[in-house]
């Protein structure tokens, strides 16, 4: 059940939440309560010995959506080897 909770922060502080979660297609409540979610899996161990999150529904779905690229120094490598051949 969601409760409304009310907040005093800064206007700077409104302003800038505002606009991170436009730019991710959320709503303020939603962003702070991923993030407090968040708060709590790392104060239960969730991810704890260093893993990682499980990504999120949103990054899986991107997963894939690039090919992948050789090797960074094999590409630099033969970059410099017909630069200087």
């Amino acid at each position: 059940m969601a409760t409304k909770l009310t907040l005093r922060l800064d206007e700077r502080l409104i302003a800038a939440a505002k606009r991170h979660a436009a730019a991710r297609g959320t709503s303020v409540s939603r962003m702070v309560a991923a993030y407090v979610e968040a708060l709590e899996a790392l104060d239960a161990g969730d991810l704890g010995s260093g893993d990682l999150p499980a990504p999120s529904a949103r990054v899986r779905a991107l997963v894939g959506v690039l090919p992948r690229t050789p090797d960074p120094e094999a590409v630099y490598r033969a970059h410099l080897e017909r630069k200087h051949a």
